[in-house]
């Protein structure tokens, strides 16, 4: 693989819950030019920390350096790249489908296949909630095109080690 190829990376942070944490990290990576695609922060098990999962695009060897500069920030506990480690990663995504009562039968046979919960209703839309990896969202996404997407929301990747090893 080439080193200086862009990919997409699945990093993840535990860092104090405290204000400007966000800030400081975002500014190291649009200093080296980095893209984030996606970022959630949620609170973890202890109050005092959360736990960021960011998804960005560019070079291995810039990554790496990033990840070294995250990990000096005083609020960062640790920072990891998951990228080709076993872990697991999901979405969750709302699409409101504009869905008069002659389409429906079809949109929710397709959102059945994507396993999607119905989460509201009216006469002429549809809104659904799946949750999976970013290829079944993206292409439950172009099944539902040909019906008209009004609104759709995904929250981004949340990556977690499986087994015993810590994220």
């Amino acid at each position: 693989m080439d080193e200086n190829s862009v990919d997409s990376h699945s990093i993840s942070l535990l860092v104090n819950n405290k204000p400007g944490v966000l800030i400081r990290i975002s500014l190291v990576f649009a200093r080296r030019g980095y893209n984030i695609d996606s970022l959630v922060v949620s609170p973890t098990q202890n109050e005092i920390y959360s736990r960021m999962s960011i998804t960005a695009s560019g070079d291995r060897q810039t990554l790496e350096q990033i990840i070294k500069q995250l990990n000096k920030l005083v609020d960062v506990i640790h920072a990891c790249d998951h990228t080709g480690e076993v872990v697991v990663e999901k979405e969750l995504a709302l699409i409101k489908v504009k869905c008069p009562v002659e389409c429906r039968t079809e949109v929710l046979q397709v959102s059945e296949h994507f396993k999607c919960q119905t989460v509201d209703i009216t006469e002429d839309t549809l809104m659904l909630q799946v949750t999976g990896g970013t290829d079944k969202l993206d292409a439950l996404h172009t099944m539902l095109t040909r019906y008209t997407i009004l609104e759709m929301v995904r929250t981004g990747k949340i990556i977690m080690a499986r087994g015993v090893a810590t994220t």
